[in-house]
């Protein structure tokens, strides 16, 4: 045998041991690692603008109606034909003013009669505490006069309070919201003899839910816009301390000078209560968003990075939204804030961003 091509065998043999027998790519660095690594280092790519806080003028806008703020049916307290000529729906009435006077009947003569009773009752108590003084009577012939005087004195007083209520009258100035029992008409207990309306000052009333109800208070200037056109400026008088058990809203009353009655019962109203000015960023709606703990709030750029800023809305316009809780100059994040969490580095291309109106 030849020993050139038995060499030469041997060494092939060799040089594939050594070339099966390593591991393969042991000598060469992981090349899958880095790219990764590089990828969460990786600034995430944002649109922003640079918006700087405004004062806002805030208002609670409610819907309401116009009130009365007096009105009152006036009901007879004794029976009684009406002898007094009516006054017509619409009169203007004077505290005071005699609306319905009824027929006194016997009511006179009873009266007479009650008041001799009592000059009788008092003459026989003069005469029972003399002699119960001298020792001539019992004590308790005295103190049985005593308690018929007081009774008859009593009776007068009913008498005198059956006369007075033959006269119904107007408790306060106001108009007539009817016409006035008719003459001749037999009111019983308890019958209407008018309704009577005051107007000046007239109540505005409104509605608010539970969530502003905390931001009004008494004595707080408030606007009303009737349908009709007609506008009014007062201040809220009520705010209702329990809510409306189906509504969950709280009555709100505002009291406003309405001259002459111009306004009338029962108008629809537009209120608005202005609210101290607030520093505020007016924002898209798409920049909102949450955070892990279910905050609302907007992502700015802070040092390049993805930070979390929780705020609270002010006011919602068709253009936008007017937030608090920034600081007077933020850089805001519009698109893109989905994909970056707290921290994280951002590339933040700045564009301006204008509401439209």
């Amino acid at each position: 045998m030849r020993p050139l091509p038995v060499l030469t065998a041997l060494l092939v043999m060799v040089g594939l041991y050594l070339w099966v027998g390593q591991p393969i790519g042991a000598d060469e660095p992981d090349r899958t690692a880095a790219p990764v690594e590089a990828s969460a280092r990786e600034p995430v790519r944002v649109v922003t603008y640079l918006s700087e806080a405004q004062p806002v003028e805030s208002a609670v806008i409610l819907r309401g109606r116009t009130e009365a703020h007096r009105l009152v049916d006036l009901r007879a307290e004794t029976s009684g034909l009406v002898i007094s000529e009516p006054r017509r729906a619409g009169a203007s009435v004077a505290a005071g003013d005699v609306l319905c006077r009824l027929d006194p009947g016997p009511r006179e003569a009873q009266l007479a009669e009650a008041r001799a009773r009592l000059a009788q009752a008092r003459a026989d108590a003069t005469a029972a505490e003399t002699l119960s003084e001298r020792g001539l009577t019992a004590e308790n012939t005295a103190i049985a006069r005593r308690a018929a005087l007081e009774a008859a004195a009593a009776a007068v007083r009913v008498a005198e309070i059956e006369i007075e209520r033959l006269e119904i009258a107007a408790p306060f100035a106001g108009g007539l919201e009817t016409d006035a029992a008719e003459r001749g008409e037999l009111l019983r207990v308890g019958d209407v003899c008018a309704r009577v309306i005051s107007l000046d000052p007239i109540n505005v009333v409104g509605f608010v839910s539970e969530t502003e109800v905390g931001r009004l208070s008494v004595g707080q200037t408030a606007f009303a816009r009737l349908v009709s056109g007609a506008q009014a400026k007062g201040e809220i008088s009520f705010v209702s301390r329990s809510a409306d058990y189906d509504t969950r809203t709280f009555r709100v009353e505002i009291t406003a000078p309405n001259p002459g009655g111009a306004m009338r019962d029962g108008v629809t109203a537009e209120i608005v209560i202005p609210l101290e000015g607030a520093e505020a960023h007016l924002v898209p709606q798409a920049a909102l968003t949450l955070n892990d703990a279910g905050e609302l709030g907007v992502r700015t750029v802070v040092d390049d990075r993805a930070a979390f800023r929780a705020v609270e809305i002010l006011r919602e316009e068709p253009r936008g939204l007017w937030l608090t809780g920034l600081p007077p100059e933020a850089e805001i994040i519009y698109v893109g804030q989905e994909f970056v969490s707290e921290g994280r580095a951002v590339a933040a291309k700045r564009e301006p961003w204008s509401p439209a109106e």
